[in-house]
């Protein structure tokens, strides 16, 4: 089979025109849709079986080097899992191309950085000994910041689309941390700079959206994995400031079940106009969980408790699913036009 670097490949040779590979990606999208029941969100988890015997092995080895490496020092370990991840991603990534296994390489790469740079800065300048917060937060800024330009590079070496996801989260660490140091007094505010972050990572996935209204390229891949990522960021802080966070029993019942239903219905309307069913998915723990606690308030005993959940749910997502290209077409249309242009193309 040809995948996208392949046809891009073919045009850098001259082999086929912009024109003609533009247009087989858009009728093998469209073939596809049609195939697939009205699907048209781009996800690529696996390659084949292999891919996950591959990563299995990954995962082991990854494990052994920071377990020995970390016998020495814990961020020599760490920086080992970085180091065999580059290296394995050479070949995994860059040759095979093994979905599964790229996901694994690069979460071991940017982690590893990330572990071995923050526990580097602590014992160098004795900030385990130290019991200030604000030089911890330093130190993880610092760390961040390295991880971030470490993950830019591993994107611009092996393409991974889940890496701009990694990146910008990685990004968003380190503004949150540098916030924290300069300003300690911030950490009163925390939930609204979490709120900030999930939309500031919603706005980079609509960025890379916009780029592939069509959603025939790779970046339609990049902007799955940002709206993934950007909706627990988004619902996370709605939910805690109406108590849905382990002390549900302070709240008023109430107001919490109008909030929950109300921002997984908010949530649904966007990620309709935006056709991005990842958002739905990702924020879905966080509702079952909230779900789960207003029922156990009303009395229900907790083995139902998660059967009501779970029907509740699943029944909203399997309606919208069966209609969803319709219920699109119907919200979409509503929208100015300027606004329609926009948003990814309505089928």
């Amino acid at each position: 089979m040809y995948n996208d670097d392949d046809l891009d490949a073919a045009v850098a040779a001259g082999v086929l025109s912009r024109q003609n590979v533009e247009g087989l990606r858009h009728f093998m999208a469209t073939r596809r849709a049609d195939q697939q029941g009205g699907e048209h969100e781009r996800f690529r988890l696996l390659t084949g079986f292999n891919d996950i015997f591959v990563s299995v092995g990954v995962v082991l080895i990854l494990a052994a080097v920071g377990f020995l490496g970390g016998r020495v020092h814990g961020a020599l370990g760490a920086a080992g899992i970085a180091a065999a991840s580059w290296l394995l991603a050479e070949y995994f990534t860059r040759r095979l191309r093994l979905s599964l296994t790229s996901i694994v390489l690069l979460l071991g790469f940017a982690s590893g950085l990330l572990i071995a740079t923050l526990t580097g800065l602590l014992d160098l300048f004795g900030l385990k000994n130290i019991s200030s917060p604000l030089d911890a937060t330093g130190a993880a800024a610092v760390a961040a910041i390295v991880a971030c330009v470490g993950v830019w590079l591993h994107w611009r070496r092996f393409m991974v689309p889940v890496t701009v996801a990694a990146g910008t989260a990685i990004g968003l660490l380190a503004l949150l941390a540098l916030l924290l140091t300069l300003a300690p007094s911030l950490k009163e505010m925390l939930l609204v700079l979490v709120l900030a972050a999930g939309l500031a990572m919603f706005a980079v996935a609509m960025y890379w959206d916009g780029q592939d209204r069509g959603r025939q390229t790779r970046r339609s891949d990049v902007a799955f994995w940002l709206h993934l990522s950007a909706a627990p960021l988004i619902i996370h802080p709605v939910f805690s400031w109406v108590g849905v966070n382990g002390a549900v029993q302070a709240v008023d019942p109430g107001l919490a079940l109008v909030t929950c239903i109300g921002t997984y219905v908010a949530l649904g309307l966007v990620s309709l106009a935006i056709d991005r069913r990842a958002m739905l998915v990702s924020a879905l723990v966080y509702v079952i969980y909230a779900l789960m606690g207003l029922f156990s308030m009303a009395g229900a005993a907790n083995e139902v408790t998660f059967a009501l959940a779970a029907l509740v749910i699943g029944s909203g997502l399997l309606l919208l699913s069966a209609r969803w290209d319709a219920a699109r077409r119907l919200l979409v249309g509503h929208m100015p036009s300027g606004l329609q242009g926009l948003l990814p193309v309505v089928r």
